[in-house]
């Protein structure tokens, strides 16, 4: 996966957050009992953003990141097709 360095603004509406059930089965042979955030469940954050260098009116991205809780690094799982800027 390659790197995004643009600067973006957090914009529009309040970051939503839940957790998603990841298969953790296809990594690792088993959970330890009493995992949950990390380990079985994806946190997950739906952020809508708009470029810093975006001319006026453009519309903003809504993405959903996850962030690993050991690390503490964040990866990028969707861009939501209904609000992607589109191209003439």
């Amino acid at each position: 996966m390659g790197m995004f360095s643009e600067s973006v603004d957090v914009v529009c509406a309040e970051p939503l957050r839940w957790y998603e059930r990841r298969q953790w089965w296809a990594e690792d042979s088993r959970a330890p009992l009493g995992s949950g955030p990390g380990v079985v469940d994806h946190e997950i954050w739906r952020v809508q953003v708009l470029p810093v260098s975006a001319p006026a009116g453009a519309e903003p991205l809504t993405l959903d990141l996850t962030r690993h809780i050991r690390s503490g690094r964040w990866r990028l799982l969707r861009i939501h097709d209904g609000l992607r800027p589109r191209t003439a």
